[in-house]
């Protein structure tokens, strides 16, 4: 006998019926679901906390690395740009380098052992690697924990498989999938602005870390000793406090979502429903007695009659469920296809976010002589204003992702959305390094720039939920959603590390030859207009929302 629940979760991902594979979807379910109308809101919120692993471990540094370098790199090295540009690149590649190497492991492990493990061991791996960062002073040290945040981080593909679980129902699908887009471009957002503020303390916050300021208790002439010696490290701490706060959330909320282990006990879970019981009856107790003590005992009480009640003391009976396929089946055309363009996109997108801001904060040349084509030189603007500018206009990726995004997905599908956004990322990248001709033009500069991060910021907005979208409904089978995830995160992994170093080294080297748009023009744009491309060959299975049932 089945449930509602289990009812509900055969809509998703099965393969389509004659009866359904020409039928038009025309978006009534879409327009018909609301952010509260989401199904497993608790769960949803845990999971996208946790997703604020990747963006705040990853593009916190993104606004002051090249002042980062800088300030390891000996002042009177003839070679410092060069180096900066170079190193800059290879430091933001060893993360995804290192999501690379473990994305498919993660997706297996899921499939076997549960994703809420697999959740907790990498938050784990974030928060020491984040706080290490931040105190190191040398390039091996920072590489070194680059790469074990970027091992803890290759389970994302987990966090989208579980997102697929815990939403069974096909109308809500879109909104739910958004979710964690949209919660990867808020954490950009907040790392943006946290690298760019809270870098270097003394000199961005001197009315708490200068001579004068707050926190200056042993009144040291120059400003707070452990920020002048660790100037980049409050980023870093501020990460780990609240990816910290997402692990505490994890191990006492998040439930299992595995379909063979989601009836098992999770004392965990069990224990934050305790304290959150425990906090209740303090609170009412409060308001309906005044301040009644509450004893330690009661709430170990509290527990231990949650543990002993009849729905924990044994595991529910587990649903049977099919066995997954062989690996080899998994690998089928429509899932190469949509793979190979889940890698593409990083592969450019990536590259700029790692360049963009070094781009921004290089000094600016002297473009006098400039012609259509040669001409160099940054815009030498500080890590405050980079962080600033980069996360404005992540706030509004933000709103276009909650209010524009699901609108059109409803009018044009997922796959129509995509190709939109790989028109326009071409346009950003053809015209962005001519704001070099701009950089002592004061005001005049900051419009332009405002143009080029609003085109990219709102292709990728696009871009990223499409492709989510479109690989989870590829996938042959619902219980290998968490191999393909994984495997797709391999690839996205392998492309966000090749490209930050491939576009840092073409960027250096367009730079000696006093060429700075090379990297744009001979990277960028050609990696772009390929996507856009092989975007062609991709199909959008069960009517053009690229809808799929699994």
């Amino acid at each position: 006998m089945h449930s509602k629940e289990n009812c509900e979760e055969e809509i998703l991902l099965t393969p389509p019926s004659p009866s359904n594979t020409n039928t038009r979807d025309t978006g009534d379910d879409a327009k018909a679901v609301t952010w509260m109308s989401l199904p497993n809101k608790r769960q949803l919120f845990i999971l996208a906390l946790c997703r604020l692993s990747e963006p705040l471990s990853n593009t916190c540094l993104l606004p002051y690395i090249y002042y980062l370098i800088k300030s390891i790199i000996p002042s009177d090295d003839p070679s410092a740009s060069q180096k900066i540009s170079r190193y800059s690149g290879i430091l933001v590649a060893a993360f995804p380098l290192a999501q690379f190497t473990t994305s498919i492991l993660w997706g297996r492990l899921s499939d076997s052992h549960g994703r809420k493990p697999i959740i907790i061991i990498g938050l784990v791996a974030s928060v020491i690697s984040n706080l290490a960062f931040g105190f190191s002073r040398s390039i091996g040290a920072l590489m070194f924990w680059r790469v074990l945040a970027g091992l803890g981080n290759g389970n994302v593909a987990v966090m989208r498989t579980m997102t697929a679980e815990i939403v069974k129902e096909r109308k809500y699908q879109t909104r739910a999938f958004l979710l964690l887009p949209l919660v990867f471009n808020s954490g950009m957002v907040a790392g943006l602005a946290l690298g760019g503020c809270l870098a270097d303390p003394v000199v961005n916050l001197p009315w708490l870390f200068g001579p004068d300021g707050l926190f200056n208790i042993e009144r040291h002439p120059e400003g707070v000793a452990w920020a002048l010696k660790y100037p980049y490290a409050l980023p870093a701490i501020t990460n780990a406090l609240a990816l910290a706060f997402s692990l505490i959330l994890a191990v006492f909320g998040l439930k299992e979502s595995l379909q063979s282990r989601e009836s098992n006990r999770d004392f965990g879970v069990v224990l934050g429903r305790s304290v959150v019981r425990f906090i209740e009856r303090i609170v009412l107790q409060r308001r309906s007695a005044g301040y009644a003590a509450i004893q330690l005992d009661e709430f170990l009480e509290a527990a231990t009659n949650e543990i002993a009640e009849g729905k924990f003391s044994k595991p529910l009976p587990s649903i049977s469920q099919p066995p997954p396929p062989p690996f080899r089946s998994i690998w089928t055309r429509e899932v190469l296809v949509t793979m190979i363009s889940f890698g593409l996109l990083p592969l450019h997108n990536s590259a700029f976010m790692h360049i963009f801001p070094v781009y921004l904060c290089t000094p600016s040349a002297d473009n006098s002589n400039a012609t259509f084509l040669s001409f160099n030189g940054g815009l030498g603007l500080t890590s405050p204003s980079v962080g600033l500018w980069l996360s404005f206009f992540g706030v509004c990726g933000i709103l276009l992702q909650l209010f524009i995004y699901p609108r059109m997905q409803a009018k044009i599908g997922t796959l129509g959305c995509f190709r939109v956004a790989l028109f326009t990322f071409p346009l950003a990248y053809l015209f962005a390094p001519y704001l070099s001709l701009l950089g002592n033009h004061g005001f005049s500069r900051w419009p332009c720039i405002a143009v080029i991060l609003c085109a990219q910021v709102m292709a990728r907005t696009i871009a990223i939920p499409s492709t989510v979208i479109l690989l989870t409904n590829a996938a042959p089978a619902k219980n290998v959603l968490g191999t393909v995830h994984g495997a797709g995160n391999m690839f996205s992994s392998l492309a966000r590390a090749v490209g930050p170093v491939f576009g840092g080294v073409v960027f250096a080297w367009g730079m000696e030859k006093g060429v700075v748009g090379l990297v744009w023009w001979l990277y960028l744009t050609i990696i772009a207009l390929i996507a856009l491309a092989w975007s062609y060959t991709m199909s959008a299975p069960d009517g053009p929302n690229g809808y799929r049932r699994l």
